[in-house]
């Protein structure tokens, strides 16, 4: 794998009270964003505030201005207009018309765009209308939905790693999403469907990168059981930074081609994946693995349980076996060495000898 940064010895937990900050700041933001879309003071799209919409289609193209001063004309005002390529196809959206029934606003825009363009013929290629009951249910499903993404994130990860891993990755993916609501609540963002859609998406990512940290640093708790907490969460997380950078790097190219050259269908969801890969690699560095050791065990400072660490002992006591041998085997030398000199070959070869001798002694008397 592609590594744009070798060797990192980066002090991340050292810059943990900064991050805290940070993190804190942005999830606020997104509090108070959480709150205006419950009081209905937050820019929502008519998914969840109920409008109509309508995709018209031009024979010649039409200018901006030209159709908002045609809708104000007919009573109106407040319609959210985009253009497409070439200005011939125009999207039409109004949250809220005036003393006017939602079923009949997408023939009264009609009606506005052949009164004020005689001479440039309209046609609507495809409407839809969405009443206040239907946003408010639909409200309730996506709070719904992310309450129980996070639920699942908690069981997935507590049966993986264990519960403080599980709790301290849900808490850095609310902050992600916090985050990001947080982001188009300064900027007055629509918040709609396909934001919400891009939130879940972002959840998902943000749980993925941050499993490739924790996991590094189970197996590091595992390798070194004595070490000190801090240094093996800086070192996990040092080893995985470059894949971190890479894969990051990779999803943030696809959603800005999107933010470009997607139109203005993909815009919100495109840039609210934009903003979630940002925060969400920062969270994975700066939030979640800080947070297992302010959720440390009080024990010895233990995150996994011991019952985890004792497979790595066990291997290293068999490689230890060996060492001691020399030191039971010192004492025996002595004992074996008077045996090799009473062994010796050249007593018994000398003895054979001297009875040779003699018999020759004999032979010649």
């Amino acid at each position: 794998m592609m590594e744009i940064i070798k060797n990192s010895n980066i002090d991340f937990m050292g810059k943990r009270m900064i991050a805290f900050v940070i993190s804190s700041i942005l999830s606020l933001l997104g509090i108070i964003c959480v709150i205006s879309i419950a009081t209905g003071h937050a820019n929502l799209g008519i998914d969840f505030t109920g409008g109509a919409s309508a995709d018209l289609v031009f024979q010649k193209p039409v200018q901006m201005d030209q159709a908002r001063h045609a809708l104000d004309a007919a009573g109106l005002s407040g319609a959210e207009i985009q253009t497409f390529t070439g200005g011939t196809k125009l999207l039409v959206r109004i949250k809220e018309a005036k003393n006017i029934p939602i079923e009949q606003v997408v023939d009264r825009i009609k009606d506005a765009f052949i009164k004020a363009f005689p001479d440039n013929p309209v046609a609507v290629d495809s409407s839809s209308t969405i009443g206040p009951t239907i946003g408010k249910s639909l409200q309730k499903d996506a709070l719904l939905a992310i309450t129980l993404s996070f639920l699942g994130i908690i069981i997935y990860i507590a049966w993986r790693f264990e519960f403080r891993f599980g709790l301290a990755a849900t808490v850095a993916t609310f902050h992600d999403v916090l985050a990001v609501l947080g982001v188009f609540f300064i900027l007055h963002k629509e918040i709609n469907l396909l934001v919400v859609t891009a939130l879940l998406t972002l959840a998902g990512y943000s749980l993925t990168d941050t499993v490739v940290v924790f996991d590094r640093i189970r197996e590091n708790l595992r390798m070194r059981p004595k070490d000190s907490l801090i240094p093996i969460i800086n070192d996990s997380v040092n080893e995985v930074l470059s894949r971190t950078i890479v894969t990051s790097l990779t999803v943030f190219l696809t959603v800005l081609s999107l933010f470009i050259f997607g139109g203005e269908v993909l815009h919100y969801f495109a840039f609210a994946m934009m903003m979630g890969v940002i925060v969400g690699t920062y969270s994975s560095v700066f939030v979640a693995s800080p947070l297992l050791f302010v959720w440390r065990s009080k024990k010895g400072g233990r995150l996994i349980k011991a019952t985890m660490l004792t497979k790595q002992p066990a291997k290293v006591s068999l490689e230890a076996k060996p060492a001691p041998a020399p030191a039971a085997a010192a004492p025996a030398r002595p004992l074996e060495q008077p045996v090799e000199k009473k062994e010796k070959a050249p007593k018994p070869a000398q003895a054979k000898g001297k009875g040779k001798k003699g018999g020759k002694a004999k032979a010649k008397a």
